[in-house]
């Protein structure tokens, strides 16, 4: 199983940001970004990144583009599917209110496997975002493992509709309709789960195939760009 590094910047910051309007950046007062020193200590001896072994990442803006890398990584090969994820970032991405879960379970999970990836319809039906663009990737049929390595301060936004009542949890999304569609498609997989509520709980223990960073405007201060530099060291642009 290929195993996918996905980096939120908010995680490195004091504290969780408000969400800022459109085109506003968070007040970064209460909010600092992490010194870069801390940043590689993180980088090298949590996520085992190597700036002389970098693997193939991206930057991009918003979240939700991960779903472009990695469909980019597995039309060029370099990427298959399901792999795991370790999901970097003060928020879950895996959905709020009715964004995301609700949508994928009536309009996702109806479609056959190879026909639910739709990343443009669903972003100009305004259901695809950087808050639940997880649960898409999960509804993908992408994801075998999921673990979510959170910022301290991050605040408790888990759908616990998505997980099964099993020991140990693990995510398993059902359709809104199953009788008609989990008799055509199956059961969907169920995802192992695992998170941490900081980064020094956490230690990878293999490297990474790729790696991506989310800035995330809306969720960090503009003085957090500083450190898109510092990751960029540990990518060859794919």
């Amino acid at each position: 199983m290929m195993r996918v590094l996905d980096i939120d910047l908010d995680f490195f910051l004091n504290d969780v940001c408000p969400f800022a309007d459109v085109g506003q950046r968070p007040d970064v007062r209460g909010r600092e970004p992490w010194k870069e020193e801390d940043v590689v200590s993180f980088l090298e001896t949590r996520l085992l990144l190597s700036k002389t072994r970098p693997i193939p990442g991206r930057v991009f803006e918003t979240h939700d583009m991960a779903l472009d890398f990695w469909k980019d990584l597995m039309d060029g090969g370099l990427l298959s599917a399901p792999f795991s994820v370790t999901h970097v970032d003060a928020h879950t991405d895996l959905g709020i209110v009715q964004k995301g879960y609700p949508f994928v379970r009536h309009n996702v999970l109806s479609r056959p496997v190879e026909k639910r990836v739709q990343l443009n319809e669903f972003r100009e039906k305004v259901q695809l975002n950087e808050a639940n663009y997880l649960a898409f990737a999960i509804g993908f049929r992408w994801i075998e493992r999921l673990e979510n390595v959170r910022n301290p301060k991050s605040k408790p936004d888990f759908p616990k509709e998505m997980l099964a009542e099993t020991n140990p949890p693990v995510i398993q999304l059902k359709s809104a309709f199953p009788q008609l569609f989990e008799a055509r498609f199956g059961y969907e997989p169920a995802i192992a789960y695992y998170e941490y509520p900081t980064g020094e709980s956490y230690r990878a223990t293999e490297p990474f195939d790729c790696v991506s960073l989310a800035v995330s405007p809306r969720y960090a201060p503009k003085e957090a760009d500083e450190l898109i530099k510092v990751f960029e060291r540990y990518m060859v642009k794919a």
